[in-house]
């Protein structure tokens, strides 16, 4: 007899595992999260490393006027999220090189830009087709119900294609994201390569936002990643940690979402911060010294007590 937590769920974890995978639909949404985590895990490390967070935070709100766009002229919404999310890197990334010696502070300005335009764009959609109103909830918030075998497929091939760019292009991405000048004084194409960076990261946001919703792909993209480089600076260490922690904060989202039938996205949100709240405290408690050492430190024995 299980001890029942929720309408679906149990204490059992095979019992839960069997619920969760019984209905196709679930099924769907476990696969499109454990493609989306992997990519997300992978490109959010390099995004953190390379300092665009706030690049990533604009991108991610260029997924609100692709869904609603897409819709207004009757297109599948995930069409209108990796048009609106390709489009606003591609913006970002010949602004910042354009800019030369400006290259950061021009990119900052432009996405901000980029950013406040999109979200007129996508309050201008939402007003002129009303039919959005009905799944406005599941663009912003996300949503694990209606993904289709086909979705997980067009993720798969994203995904894929994402992952070999990293696997081509990873260690010249990673030496121009430590020491740009270097890296460039060496000959890496450091203005290509952030281009193209860019944009794997807004076909990334694109993927993310059909499962957490619009406005909390971010946490998937930042806190795993954020929370591998907290534990570890090996490169290969903390991307697959990244990607683990991905896999399982959505799995436990899923879970949690069929479990209360709340949105999938306040889950997965919550639990990715769980993990980096953790691991901050993890490291904050290992850097402080116990408190017996801290006292002998501010009171030292005597010469005399020493001696005897």
């Amino acid at each position: 007899m299980h001890s029942v937590v929720a309408a679906h769920l149990s204490l059992d974890p095979a019992f839960d595992f069997d619920q969760l995978t019984a209905f196709p639909f679930l099924v769907n949404a476990l696969e499109a999260g454990t493609i989306v985590a992997v990519m997300a895990g992978v490109v959010g490390w390099f995004m953190t490393l390379r300092r665009e967070s706030f690049a990533g935070h604009s991108l991610s709100l260029m997924a609100f006027p692709g869904a609603t766009g897409a819709l207004l002229v009757g297109l599948p919404a995930a069409l209108g999220y990796f048009a609106f999310c390709g489009a606003g890197a591609l913006v970002i990334g010949a602004a910042a090189g354009a800019g030369g010696a400006r290259g950061r502070g021009e990119e900052s300005a432009v996405t901000g830009a980029v950013q406040a335009l999109g979200l007129a764009c996508g309050f201008l959609f939402l007003s002129l087709y009303r039919g959005v109103l009905a799944s406005y909830e599941s663009v912003l918030f996300g949503s694990y119900l209606g993904i289709t075998s086909g979705q997980v497929l067009a993720l798969a091939g994203v995904a894929a294609g994402s992952l070999a760019f990293f696997a081509v292009v990873g260690r010249p991405l990673l030496f121009a994201s430590v020491d740009g000048a270097v890296a460039g004084a060496s000959g890496v194409p450091t203005r290509g390569l952030g281009v193209a960076f860019l944009l794997a990261l807004g076909l990334a946001v694109a993927a993310t936002a059909q499962i957490t919703g619009v406005l909390l792909v971010f946490a998937l993209l930042v806190a795993p990643a954020a929370t591998a480089q907290l534990v570890t600076p090996r490169v290969g260490v903390g991307l697959a940690l990244g990607v683990a922690l991905g896999i399982v904060t959505v799995w436990l989202g899923v879970a949690l979402a069929y479990a209360t039938d709340y949105p999938i996205g306040f889950f997965i949100t919550t639990v990715a911060t769980s993990f980096y709240v953790l691991a901050r405290a993890a490291r904050a408690l290992v850097a402080r010294p116990p408190a017996w050492r801290r006292r002998r430190v501010a009171h030292p024995p005597s010469e005399g007590a020493a001696a005897a």
